[in-house]
């Protein structure tokens, strides 16, 4: 598979994995209410990695997997098909997995230990209409969408001359 080897882990060392990656410019936020309440006040930024090129180092017995509720609290409250991974004995959200794109994973930015991930020229914002006021977006050149904008990881990676192949 084509790209760069991405080395992460949780933070109390007990979960290590590698995954190949040909967009691992950690250049979008997440701001919905799933990747804030799961990863932080600021959200998720998350990569893009090849699914069967994730290696479970040592950990997989302490991975506990979420799906998260979606509508919650009306008529319509269901769970998500997706999967966040966490490490069930610190709690660090560590990748998102789905399977309506079996070929790819999503491992956190926050989680990558190696190499030290770039600086994205940009950053873009998502699912700001979900993001509550005190939590101030980046400084510097940002693109804001209320929902997803229309290019994918990997299409912005490639606009973007990012890519790695």
């Amino acid at each position: 598979m084509p790209g760069v080897l991405l080395k992460g882990s949780c933070h109390c060392g007990v979960v290590r994995f590698t995954v190949e990656s040909s967009t691992n410019v950690p250049f979008a936020l997440c701001y919905c209410s799933i990747c804030r309440k799961t990863s932080g006040t600021g959200g998720a930024t998350n990569l893009g990695g090849y699914s069967k090129s994730l290696n479970i180092l040592q950990g997989k017995e302490h991975i506990s997997v979420y799906n998260a509720v979606l509508d919650r609290d009306t008529e319509k409250e269901r769970r998500a098909n997706s999967e966040r991974n966490f490490c069930s004995k610190c709690g660090t959200h560590l990748w998102l997995y789905d399977s309506t794109w079996p070929e790819l994973i999503h491992p956190l930015a926050q989680v990558i230990d190696e190499p030290e991930l770039p600086v994205p020229d940009s950053r873009v914002c998502i699912m700001v209409e979900s993001k509550p006021k005190y939590v101030a977006l980046p400084e510097g050149k940002k693109e804001v969408y209320d929902q997803y904008p229309e290019l994918s990881l990997e299409d912005w990676h490639k606009k973007h001359g990012v890519y790695a192949e």
